[in-house]
């Protein structure tokens, strides 16, 4: 009896494992199938927008040698090269937080319009004028005409009302001026550009919350060029106290609707997007900006001497400029330009085009009425 039981249980055992082993075959072929379907749908979406012509997908796998087709990425990088490209970035903030220090630290070089003038003396202006200086920095065989744009006079008055607008001014005066060589007949090959690819804006460390001149500004600004806010002179708070005072700005900044970047809504895909929340849960940027080198066990650094010791500039310990320059030259350089080109100048582009027509179908309409 207990033999019979015995192979009852091994035939139920061994009946089992046919039927999970079918299934596990039944679901193989399935998901062959499915992946088949999948890449005939795409063969036929490829062949959709253009229904004379066939269209297939070829791998390289599927090709009989090596074609070179992937030679055409180095063809752009030696173009590139030696065309070089156009940088331009704006800093905006009250006096005194350290904006050419700044700028000096994150290209290593005296860029700034203090550095580079001679004989400058530091003068208040009564009114908000704009400055700008361009170098031409070369590394490593790659040129880059860099233009610091600086502000002196934003936010140092008692009455600091409508101090953003000779900035928007400026701003909007590249974009038309871009425009005006677009609409040439007769255009240069290569438009010079000198639209703002980037506004740094400098926050004064205080610990409160944005003030009213900085929400006004960042609420015009952001709707017409790409601004990134930074805590200057970060090493005046403690580390709890930076914390609090971000997270105060991050709300403040949801609070009043200010979009700076990068913005969620042009995130294109997925690995973006993981990218910029990192960055965003990052901003604003507490940073620290000097020139002046230091001993640190047996090694130059960037830092600041306090009598406590060296604040190292370049640590991410101490501040967060390092992922401040990697933001603006190392990863998303030319996601700057991109976003300003396409988005920023594009909008601007749509509208004066509209004002355009607007005003011609006027006039059409005025010469019909007085014929």
């Amino acid at each position: 009896m207990t033999e019979n039981i015995k192979e009852e249980s091994k035939a139920d055992q061994s009946l089992q494992e046919d039927r999970l082993e079918a299934h596990a075959k039944t679901e193989e072929n399935e998901s062959k199938e499915e992946a088949e379907q999948v890449e005939a749908d795409l063969k036929v979406q490829l062949c959709e927008p253009f229904p004379g012509l066939q269209t297939g997908l070829i791998r390289s796998a599927d090709l009989f040698g090596y074609v070179g087709i992937e030679s055409v990425l180095d063809q752009m990088r030696r173009k590139t090269v030696k065309a070089g490209f156009e940088f331009n970035i704006m800093v905006v903030g009250q006096s005194g937080l350290g904006k050419s220090t700044l700028v000096n630290t994150l290209f290593k070089s005296k860029v700034s319009r203090k550095s580079s003038t001679p004989n400058y003396e530091e003068k208040i202006s009564k009114t908000v004028r704009l400055h700008a200086v361009s170098h031409v920095i070369e590394e490593k065989g790659v040129k880059m005409k860099l233009t610091v744009i600086d502000t002196p006079g934003f936010g140092d008055q008692i009455n600091n009302q409508n101090c953003w607008e000779p900035i928007v001014k400026y701003v909007n005066e590249q974009y038309e001026k871009y425009l005006r060589e677009e609409l040439n007949v007769n255009r240069k090959r290569r438009i010079p550009d000198s639209r703002v690819h980037c506004c740094i804006y400098f926050l004064p460390a205080s610990g409160h919350s944005l003030r009213p001149i900085d929400v006004e500004f960042m609420k015009r600004l952001g709707k017409i060029v790409n601004i990134v806010p930074v805590i200057a002179k970060a090493d005046t708070l403690t580390v709890e106290e930076r914390q609090e005072f971000k997270e105060r700005i991050r709300q403040d900044l949801e609070a009043n609707g200010i979009h700076v970047y990068p913005q969620r809504e042009l995130d294109e895909d997925p690995e973006d997007r993981i990218l910029n929340d990192r960055i965003r849960a990052s901003i604003p940027f507490a940073v620290v900006g000097t020139d002046k080198e230091h001993q640190v066990n047996g090694h130059k650094v960037l830092g600041r001497k306090t009598k406590w010791g060296i604040i190292e500039v370049e640590n991410v310990a101490h501040c967060e400029f390092a992922n401040l320059r990697d933001l603006l030259i190392r990863s998303h350089l030319q996601d700057l330009k991109d976003v300003a080109h396409n988005v920023h100048y594009e909008t601007y582009r749509v509208r004066r085009l509209n004002e355009s027509n607007m005003n011609l179908s006027e006039l059409t309409a005025g010469l019909h009425r007085c014929c």
